[in-house]
């Protein structure tokens, strides 16, 4: 595996394999890789002859209270990790070569609607800022296929939307969650969790499974199943930012669906937990 970090060298070495009639597939990280992004690099894996990851905590999606300087950064084991799974390529280009102008002067890509609510409600400017970055890497390596994680369903959705609208030829491929034996979502922020606060955070999955059974049994009152959610996580020692039943597009849900997601965030000590169950009755 080579660890590329200009955007004229990625370009370089993708664009020599695509001349040579072979498919491109991406996938864009913040590093500190876990076994979840490993699922990633696997579904990436058959859908290409070439792969690239890319590794870049993106300053854009934070906010001015949140973890970007703290975010952890492993570069040494993720380059391992990522060799050992096969990359040829680990585009890891610092802020500048990114933002070259700076996040202030640098143009944004912003998905109306989808971008507010939810997550975005909770975290303004967030998703402004993984659609922007997520569109320059995306015309950066140029891939035919790019890989995300069921696990943000928002953030998927976002980019499927983005890449309808903007007419990018990227087909976007999602990878199931993956979790540990007790239910909860493999997430880079689960280490920030004292023993007693990683004992709770299952309580997230429960709930949702909680309501994924009350829509599969029928019940369509979902604001009843919302509040029973968000009572039972407070009393866990969570403090849930929202729990909701969502249309599969995140549209307000009603009783003739037959396809739902049920989406939450909640909060634990230092950590911001987000996890989602998609329900078909």
């Amino acid at each position: 595996m080579e660890t590329v970090t200009t955007v004229a060298g990625v370009r370089e070495r993708v664009r020599a394999w695509k001349f040579a009639g072979e498919r491109v597939a991406f996938v864009p990280t913040m590093g500190n890789l876990h076994p979840g992004h490993l699922s990633l690099v696997e579904a990436a894996r058959h859908h290409g002859e070439r792969f690239v990851a890319s590794i870049f905590v993106n300053p854009m999606q934070f906010g001015p209270n949140e973890d970007f300087a703290h975010y952890p950064r492993t570069p040494q084991a993720d380059q391992e990790m990522l060799a050992a799974a096969g990359c040829d390529v680990m585009f890891m280009p610092d802020v500048a070569e990114i933002y070259p102008r700076g996040l202030d002067r640098s143009t944004r890509v912003i998905v109306p609607e989808l971008s507010n609510i939810l997550c975005g409600a909770f975290r303004p400017g967030h998703f402004d800022g993984v659609t922007t970055v997520v569109a320059k890497l995306f015309h950066i390596v140029e891939p035919d296929i790019a890989v995300f994680g069921e696990k943000d369903y928002q953030q998927l959705t976002l980019i499927r939307r983005m890449v309808t609208d903007l007419c990018i030829p990227i087909e976007i491929v999602a990878a199931p969650t993956v979790r540990e034996t007790d239910g909860l979502a493999m997430s880079s922020r689960n280490q920030y969790l004292t023993p007693a606060e990683r004992k709770a955070a299952p309580h997230i999955y429960q709930e949702l499974l909680r309501a994924a059974d009350a829509l599969q049994s029928g019940d369509h009152h979902f604001a009843n199943i919302e509040r029973s959610a968000l009572e039972a996580l407070e009393i866990a020692g969570l403090r849930p930012d929202y729990f909701a039943i969502r249309s599969r597009e995140l549209g307000a849900p009603n009783a003739d669906l037959r396809e739902f997601v049920v989406l939450t965030a909640a909060r634990i000590g230092r950590a911001r937990l987000i996890d989602n169950i998609q329900v078909r009755r």
